[in-house]
């Protein structure tokens, strides 16, 4: 009976661990997101919806699938990823301007 509770055990303490580092991401996520609305409100920054009718069309024609959007309220930048036969790219645009400043993998 112990065989069968000890990898059990394990795997709970292990997921009970990495539920810290989830829950930051989602706070920090959702700080950059408050950013975001608020540079849009503010007239500062693209919707990123304007930002997604620009660029994802022109990564999809390569044949790209859009995985999904971060912003940086610092840089005052989107980051689009995509992916392709399983290699990232990350697309980094110019939230003012919508002007696209670097792709990288």
């Amino acid at each position: 009976m112990f065989r069968l509770l000890a990898p059990l055990a394990a795997v709970s303490l292990l997921a009970s661990s990495v539920g810290a580092p989830v829950a930051h991401a989602q706070n920090v996520s959702g700080d950059e997101q408050r950013a975001a609305r608020k540079g849009v409100r503010d007239g500062k920054v693209l919707p990123l919806k304007e930002i997604e009718r620009r660029v994802v069309p022109q990564m999809q024609a390569g044949g790209m699938e859009y995985l999904g959007p971060a912003y940086d309220p610092i840089a005052k930048a989107y980051r689009l990823k995509f992916i392709k036969n399983g290699k990232v790219t990350f697309v980094d645009i110019d939230a003012q301007s919508g002007q696209i400043l670097s792709r990288s993998q």
